[in-house]
Order: C-alpha cells, then structure tokens, then sequence
C-alpha cells in the first residue's frame, strides 16, 4: 500500500483539531445555546474529544491507510 504525505490534508487536519479544542474549552456555553444545557455538558465534551482525535489521524495523513485497510479487511483481494 503506497503513502502519500499531503499538505492539505494536514491544514484540514489542524483546522479540525482547533474546531475540537474550541468546543472542549466552551463546552458550557455551547451546551447551555445548542443543546439541553446541564444535562449535556459531558456530551459535548465527549464531541470535542472526539473530534480531536478524528482531527489528529487527518493531520497525520492516517486517514487514508485506516480507510484502505477497512476495505481491505472487507472486500480482500
């Protein structure tokens, strides 16, 4: 399986990671404005983190081999 770096992809990447870092940081007022307030809080962290991560594995270009071997692990050769 070949790998390519790319450039885009980790700007997107990092653009994804601060998207995440900004919600973990204001996850009250997002909760409190968007969602059910109090009762959320811990879901909207959750999100954050979660797209951090996900923001992370597109900064390191993992994306793709994660995705080719799902498919790979799927449908074989």
């Amino acid at each position: 399986m070949k790998y390519e770096f790319s450039i885009g992809w980790m700007l997107g990447g990092l653009a994804i990671t601060l998207a995440g870092g900004l919600i973990v940081v204001f996850y009250k007022q997002i909760a409190d404005n968007l969602a059910n307030g109090v009762s959320s809080y811990d879901r909207v962290k959750l999100f954050g983190i979660i797209t951090i991560i996900v923001g992370l594995v597109c900064t390191a270009n993992l994306h793709t081999f994660i995705i080719g071997a799902l498919v790979q692990l799927m449908f074989g050769r």
